[in-house]
């Protein structure tokens, strides 16, 4: 079963930053998770990420140093775009701690 992705509006705005072969790649990672966005340790695609990330997972496009970053509504079996960037200096991270908390 699919679940629900949906996308904060500066999710999609990070998308559209992408270069071409970068959108490809992170629209082909973002089909495969919603299967299961769940954590790893529950048989799913995303690393459970901690503190003020907390109730958030991550995965990563290694070879482009993509992180995308999204949270989990269980409930609704929906899964929320947070962030699309680069892990460069962590900066992935504090974007995705900003926009939780400006929501």
């Amino acid at each position: 079963m699919n679940w629900k992705i949906s996308f904060l509006d500066e999710a999609i705005d990070d998308f559209s930053n992408l270069d071409h072969s970068q959108q490809i790649e992170v629209a082909k990672v973002l089909d495969k998770v919603k299967t299961n966005p769940l954590p790893l340790q529950e048989g799913g695609y995303g690393k459970p990420l901690g503190g003020n990330l907390a109730g958030c997972c991550k995965v990563k496009l290694k070879k482009f140093g993509i992180r995308v970053i999204y949270k989990i509504e269980r409930v609704e079996e929906e899964m929320t775009v947070i962030v699309i960037g680069f892990r460069k200096d962590f900066e992935v991270y504090k974007i995705a701690e900003k926009r939780i908390k400006d929501t």
